[in-house]
């Protein structure tokens, strides 16, 4: 099998797993764009999948959709991995094809170091997830039920040269990891 084709079936078997997450490639090519979407697909890594799937659909109000595997050839050869495959949880904001998809996976056996999340500059890196909410009020009261506290004096208000009536609260997933909610209070 030349290089070409065997790229070719490498690219195939990964749009295959994908398929159910991904919009058309088609549309975008004939359009000349070049992006097929807009949308950024996060992969996390977590200690405890339960745990944290169930942070972001009750604390946060995700929701769950079908989820794939990765088989530890693919994900080895594409170096995700040193050969481990791979089971990803995969949480949506929104029902349209442009919604937020976080991809939540744990690696059993294997000895993953926490990062440190003290701060946003504690470490280089993606360092938070902001999502935008319609009702901060509403979403303080998802995280009270879920047993979920803000950080330090959250809600604090935006300064208004910012975004006049919008309020940041900050929160930590179970693994430490900091998630932004930004919106007015109603």
């Amino acid at each position: 099998m030349s290089s070409r084709n065997a790229t070719h079936a490498v690219c195939g078997l990964a749009l295959a797993m994908c398929a159910s997450l991904m919009p058309t490639f088609a549309s975008a090519a004939e359009e000349g764009a070049e992006f097929s979407s807009a949308t950024i697909h996060l992969g996390v890594v977590v200690n405890d999948v339960e745990k944290a799937v169930e942070f972001y659909t009750k604390a946060i109000g995700f929701q769950e959709l079908k989820g794939f595997a990765g088989p530890a050839d693919v994900t080895g050869d594409a170096g995700l991995t040193d050969y481990q495959p791979l089971n990803v949880r995969v949480l949506v904001l929104g029902q349209d094809a442009t919604a937020t998809k976080l991809k939540l996976m744990q690696v059993p056996g294997v000895k993953t170091k926490p990062s440190d999340n003290q701060f946003i500059h504690s470490q280089f890196g993606f360092r938070y997830l902001t999502i935008l909410v319609t009702d901060t009020t509403a979403a303080l009261a998802r995280l009270e039920k879920a047993g979920v506290k803000p950080l330090a004096k959250c809600p604090v208000p935006l300064p208004p040269s910012v975004a006049k009536g919008v309020f940041l609260t900050v929160v930590r997933d179970p693994d430490g990891n900091i998630v932004e909610l930004v919106g007015p209070k109603k």
